[in-house]
């Protein structure tokens, strides 16, 4: 099967984001003719993750980032130098990455699902590493 790599650039807008990646996938997918198969997202931050959830209702979104606050806040017991070590938690249970399959040219995400870029030290450019493996 043929293997289809590329990286794109997200903007985060603020520190901690939720940004919905989903379009930004299957254009990916349709540039490349991609049917079948399976999408591999890797994202090389320590401060960022990407996460599939809810993207019909944005307070969905809202609720997950107060949450992730609330239970990892900046603290000034934590040691890290950079003042981030927040970010570096909500980064590691979040995860960063995902593998999607691909059917008819489109991710099988359920009715309620979008592909989110989650940001914990931005605002920033961030890379998101796409490989496809698919016909």
């Amino acid at each position: 099967m043929p293997i289809h790599q590329d990286t794109i650039i997200v903007s985060t807008p603020a520190r901690e984001a939720f940004v919905d990646i989903t379009g930004k996938i299957q254009a990916f997918l349709k540039e490349r003719g991609v049917t079948e198969g399976v999408v591999h997202l890797f994202v090389p931050h320590t401060t960022a993750g990407v996460t599939i959830n809810e993207n019909a209702d944005p307070t969905v979104v809202s609720d997950l980032l107060f949450a992730l606050k609330k239970s990892f806040p900046d603290r000034k017991e934590f040691r890290h130098a950079e003042g981030n070590s927040d970010a570096h938690i909500k980064s590691s249970l979040v995860g960063p990455d995902l593998t999607i399959p691909v059917q008819d040219g489109k991710m099988r995400l359920g009715t309620w699902q979008g592909v989110y870029f989650t940001e914990f030290d931005g605002p920033r450019d961030r890379k998101l590493h796409l490989q496809i493996i698919g016909t």
